[in-house]
């Protein structure tokens, strides 16, 4: 036979069954039995009978030939061809043995028989009953018509189309385009879309110009996809910005106004700022802003920056607060809250009407249509079907989970109205410009459009009165002032305007025009001039957006667009001005002014603004007037940039001391790990050897738990009556300074002469090659919840702000100290501020002295005497260069590497019979979180691991379009920044060096602290 054939026979008999054996009796022969059973002349007949059975196979798989043949018996005695066949049964009829056992025969005979019947109805193959079929009985009826198949096979075939009814998925019913962007599709796709993540009410629009991102819970835009950072910078500068802050969270406390400053008053303190207690934002005329901690903890247990606005007093004794944040700060402060108040869930759980999903949506389109009618919607229900609602606000809520929280002892209410008041930000000189001509003030009206509708009650209601009237037009005269104002920042600080409002797709322009101020308004009149000293009055502070049933009152009887339209489509001549009478909706809205950059002499009131607070559902409606007055949006990085250019700390980014900040830093270094493994070897940074332990984290907690080592090994700034005097002399060196030594040796790659680094610290220590893996790796990660804190105290703030001036005539120094208030720096002034903050972060700003664009997570160092005198010679020196250090991890990598090749090549060669062999776990465990060019150990000292004493780090940092130069903001420790400016000449104060993390180029920069 063939080798084909052969190969068709093995395919045929791959299936049949081998051999036979009783499960009861296991033995060689059919029957199961031994050969000691059977008599001799038994034995001879079965032999005989097992050669002829296995003759009559002319082929198979070679596997099983030699399972054919008895021992003993060679291939070559196995005749080939029909010859061979026929010798085989001659010999058998010729010795037929006299006499079998039938039991073990029949016994053997039914194993056989059961094997060949479980063979037959086994299926072998994938096809189907008809495709079995020889092709002249097939027909192309039979996959979907049963009766075309033969009688005997029907059955089989109608269980094939059952099992292959469950088996197929469910097929979208809306495949085609033009079924999707249905109306009525598409708001159901979004709110099944909208229960994961919360969408703002301008989703739809940033998706289609912005990159998105989910943060917090949100999808949020994160920077446009067109080119615009100068353009937004512009704007910032210019014109306008606009940005969507819908996502800030609003919790709304509601009680007697003393047992709630009795209880925030211990999340607060009066040394980092104002409180709560602020005469002029308790009157509610004014926005504040604070940090919050937990209860009597200042200044450590930090909860985050909010901002607050107290509703003006209306002659109750209740009062109502807004605490705004930002999402990643809600759920501490809400605990903390709830905690202060002891405020329980309440009893009433307020249930919103059901919105259907695009499950439900499928369901209620299943249904058959009948023939000559038209396709209509519906589901068993019939006309009670809930139709498709747009969800509004915060599409996550568990409709059955209580939102609010009430104390059964002091009364005081807290509310979650998080994403049911928008809020917007319009940044740039001309945010008047944009405001009056987008807004109009609301005509007053004492009649009712539509008895049947409620369509502004509220609003006629309040028009009745007269004491509301003279009130509505006091703020809209205010308003009208604000276009003869020339930018934002000449109005007080935090600034609160009410104003009641029409509707602003009314006013919508032709096409997209650029807001511009008029300059005839800009006269100086004594209105004007009394706006800029006084600011708003209290009572113009008022403004009905306090009252949640004004607000969903005017949320749920809004004019849709589609309605807008028709009614602009019913014009005499297109493109007039639509006049809706008293039928145009009453929009109640706060205006906050924001007061940009406050601090420091350069810039001042650059990115200042206005904040405006609106009811939910009317996101898109000021969305878009906004957008045809020219306005330019931005996301998080623009408001990133924002901050930055305003040398403001940016949440989360640069809150290391609070949950959020850690979880921001964690999150950024598993990024930014993930990143750099990714690329090979050759085509990434080898830290190590640049000396840089940390490029991915700042270790804040091992920087300040390391300067205070060095000051109490020094003990140069303890007295002797001190307590804190340690008896660790040092002689001829400050904790200041380290002793760096330059070794010259081979390197053993290049073979050429490499300078390396080896730091000996004061405190004895350990040679950066000396260290070891002793320590346990989670040593490192509890560098993120050392005992550290950020030094927010005002005093102290401006103390070490003088003391760090930059200096540059004769005797600044004395004027700026002497106009300030502040003490000349001695031992006596900055020892009980070392006593007292140890373990301290300062936020500082820097600025490059020359060229050089800082990075992230840079090293802010302190120069030596040999580099400030270099300097001071020329001019044009950029700053000294770091030796390059002696990676060494390379060798544990490399043996690493080995012992995994070399375990990979014996598990190859190991035989099967073989156990396979365990891993050594103290090399496994050694060498688990090696990765050439990072330090794999424990952390050492991070202060004197490089040539120049590390200082603190960069959290941000960039080239700044507004200061024309490389500009940074990070925090350095209290300790080392007191210990500096001690040391350093009165004409060279505030100067520090800057690395970034994969360079060894240091760089002069000017540190300042502005207050």
């Amino acid at each position: 036979m063939s080798g084909a054939r052969q190969k068709k026979q093995a395919k045929k008999m791959r299936n049949q069954p081998v051999s036979i054996t009783l499960p009861g009796e296991p033995g060689p022969f059919p029957g199961g039995g031994s050969r000691a059973s059977l008599s001799p002349g038994d034995v001879r007949s079965e032999q005989q009978y097992q050669q002829q059975k296995f003759s009559n196979q002319s082929s198979g798989p070679s596997y099983r030939k030699d399972q054919y043949f008895p021992k003993g018996q060679n291939r070559g005695e196995r005749g080939r061809g029909r010859g061979g066949w026929q010798g085989g049964c001659q010999s058998v009829s010729e010795e037929m043995p006299k006499y079998i056992t039938v039991s073990t025969f029949a016994q053997a005979r039914a194993a056989e028989i059961n094997a060949m019947l479980k063979a037959v109805t086994q299926k072998s193959s994938n096809s189907l009953v008809f495709q079995t079929l020889p092709r002249h009985m097939r027909r192309r009826a039979m996959s979907h018509n049963i009766k075309r198949l033969p009688r005997r096979l029907q059955e089989i075939a109608r269980k094939e189309a059952e099992k292959a009814v469950h088996q197929k998925k469910e097929q979208s019913k809306t495949k085609c385009r033009k079924a999707r962007r249905r109306h009525i599709n598409l708001v159901a796709e979004f709110n099944r879309r909208q229960r994961k993540n919360i969408w703002l009410e301008t989703h739809i629009w940033h998706a289609k110009r912005f990159h998105m991102v989910k943060k917090w819970g949100y999808c949020l835009g994160d920077s446009p996809t067109e080119k615009s950072y100068r353009a937004c910078y512009r704007a910032m500068t210019k014109h306008c910005l606009l940005q969507d802050l819908s996502y800030y969270c609003c919790l709304e406390l509601t009680g007697r106004e003393k047992e709630l400053l009795k209880q925030l008053a211990r999340i607060c303190s009066i040394d980092a700022g104002l409180t709560f207690e602020e005469a002029c934002c308790l009157s509610g005329r004014f926005e504040g802003s604070l940090n919050l901690y937990r209860a009597d903890r200042y200044p450590e247990d930090m909860l985050g920056p909010v901002t607050f606005i107290w509703k003006p007093k209306d002659g109750s004794e209740n009062r109502q607060l807004w605490i705004w944040m930002h999402p990643a700060l809600k759920q501490d402060m809400l605990r903390e809250l709830k905690a202060i108040f002891q405020c329980s869930e309440p009893e009433e759980i307020y249930v919103p009407e059901p919105i259907t999903t695009s499950i439900q949506e499928e369901k209620q389109m299943d249904v058959v249509p009948s023939l000559g009618k038209k396709r209509k919607k519906e589901d068993k229900e019939g006309e009670k079907a809930v139709p498709v609602k747009k969800i509004i606000g915060d599409g996550t809520r568990d409709p059955f989970q209580s939102y609010s929280w009430i104390s059964q002892t002091t009364g005081i209410v807290i509310s979650d109205r998080t994403m049911e008041i928008l809020r917007y930000r319009l940044i740039g000189p001309l945010s008047h410009s944009v405001l009056t001509e987008t807004l109009k003030a609301a005509s007053l009206q004492t009649e009712m459009a539509d008895s049947a509708s409620e369509l502004n009650n509220w609003w006629v209601e309040n028009c009745k009165d007269s004491e509301k009237v003279s009130l509505h037009q006091r703020q809209s005269a205010i308003f009208e002032l604000l276009e003869g104002i020339s930018s934002p920042s000449e109005l007080p600080p935090s600034t609160i305007l009410g104003l009641t409002v029409g509707d602003p797709r009314v006013n919508l322009p032709k096409k997209k025009t650029k807001a511009m101020p008029d300059f005839e308004k800009y006269q100086d009149n004594d209105k004007v001039r009394q706006l800029y000293l006084e600011g708003v009055p209290v009572d113009c502070a008022h403004s009905f957006i306090w009252d949640q049933d004004i607000c969903k009152n005017v949320t749920e009887n809004k004019i849709s667009e589609q309605d807008l339209n028709h009614m602009r489509a019913q014009l005499l001549v297109p493109g007039s001005h639509l006049d809706l009478g008293p039928c145009e909706s009453k929009i109640p809205i706060l205006l906050v002014q924001q007061p940009g950059k406050m601090a420091g002499e350069d810039r001042p009131g650059w990115g200042s603004g206005w904040d405006i607070y609106l009811p939910k559902g009317w996101g898109m409606a000021f969305w878009i007037p906004f957008i045809y007055r020219g306005v330019r949006v931005g996301g998080l990085q623009e408001a990133l940039k924002h901050s930055e250019y305003q040398r403001t700390p940016h949440i989360p980014n640069d809150f290391p001391d609070c949950q959020a900040g850690m979880q921001f830093a964690k999150e950024l270094e598993t990024s930014l790990l993930e990143k750099f493994k990714r690329r090979p070897p050759a085509k990434r940074a080898n830290y190590v050897k640049l000396g840089t332990l940390s490029p991915f984290v700042c270790p804040w907690g091992q920087l300040t738990k390391n300067w205070e080592g060095r000051m109490k090994a020094s003990g140069e700034f303890v007295h002797p009556s001190s307590p804190h005097l340690e008896c660790c002399a040092t002689e001829g060196h400050g904790f200041c300074d380290p002793k760096a030594e330059v070794v010259k040796e081979a390197s053993p790659e290049t073979g050429e002469v490499e300078e390396t680094m080896e730091i000996t610290s004061l405190e004895g220590v350990r040679k950066t090659e000396d260290v070891t893996g002793t320590q346990d790796v989670s040593e490192r990660g509890e560098t993120m919840t050392s005992d550290f804190i950020v030094l927010r105290s005002e005093k102290l703030l401006m103390q070490l702000s003088a003391w760090c001036y930059p200096t540059a005539g004769k005797d600044r120094r004395i004027r700026l100290i002497s106009r300030l208030g502040q003490k000349e720096m001695t031992e006596d002034v900055f020892l009980p501020i070392l006593m007292s903050y140890p373990r301290a972060l300062v936020w500082v700003n820097l600025s490059l002295l020359r060229k050089g664009n800082p990075e992230l997570h840079a090293m802010i160092c302190i120069p030596t005497e040999d580099d400030l005198l270099h300097l001071s010679k020329d001019k044009l020196f950029c700053g000294p260069q770091e030796p390059k250090h002696r990676d060494i991890f390379k060798h544990k990598v490399q043996k690493l590497k080995e012992e995994k090749k070399k375990k990979k090549k014996d598990n190859t060669k190991a035989s099967e019979s073989d156990p396979p062999s365990v891993p050594d776990k103290k090399t496994t465990e050694e060498h688990e979180d090696l990765i050439l060019g990072l330090w794999s150990d424990a952390l050492p000292d991070v202060t004197s691991h490089c040539s120049r004493t590390l200082l603190g780090y960069v959290t941000r940092g960039d080239f700044s379009l507004a200061a024309g130069c490389g500009e940074a903001l990070g925090f350095v420790s209290l300790t080392g920044l007191l210990c500096m400016l001690y040391k350093q000449p009165a004409d060279k104060k505030g100067l520090v060096l800057l690395r970034t993390p994969a360079s060894l180029q240091y760089r002069f920069a000017r540190l300042t602290i502005e207050v």
